[in-house]
């Protein structure tokens, strides 16, 4: 179990850091376009591009780590009513529904990536596929977190993220 959460570890740092990556280079692009626009009336052709194409993915990997975080909508005040028992079934429950959201991500995300593939990014010239390929990756990311937490191996990595106002 331990080499098993350390190689889930490993992948999730490396899946965490593209992400980051991502937001960065995002960031810094929309600050380069602003700069260079208002400055010297001149925009990159492909900024716009580029910029969509992170937001895209650092988003679908947000998804990933707000379920590795366990940062979904929950409302505990119903399931407050309940004992303790009924919620950590709820919580298996909970956690096999977020799997068959991974498992509709990796499938529908592999339709859309080779349905694209043939369709060009008119700036970049890139394949389309290029937006799609983060679903199928995020729903790899989403069953794992979910496998891993079903077999009880804890993957958050963040305590006390969104907790602080049910309480």
């Amino acid at each position: 179990m331990k080499v098993l959460k350390r190689i889930a570890l490993s992948l999730d740092s490396i899946f965490e850091w593209i992400s980051l990556t991502a937001l960065t280079l995002m960031t810094f692009i929309v600050i380069l376009q602003v700069v260079t626009r208002k400055l010297f009336n001149f925009v990159f052709f492909w900024s716009e591009e580029v910029t969509l194409l992170l937001m895209v993915w650092f988003s679908f990997m947000g998804i990933a780590i707000g379920f590795r975080e366990k940062l979904h909508i929950a409302t505990d005040s119903f399931t407050k009513l309940f004992g303790a028992r009924f919620n950590k079934v709820w919580d298996k429950v909970i956690t096999v529904v977020v799997f068959g959201f991974g498992l509709y991500l990796i499938v529908n995300g592999m339709q859309f990536t080779i349905d694209q593939y043939e369709t060009t990014l008119p700036a970049t010239g890139l394949t389309n596929s290029i937006y799609y390929i983060v679903m199928p990756i995020t729903g790899i990311m989403i069953c794992a977190y979910s496998l891993l937490s079903l077999i009880g191996i804890e993957t958050t990595r963040h305590q006390g993220l969104g907790e602080e106002f049910g309480e």
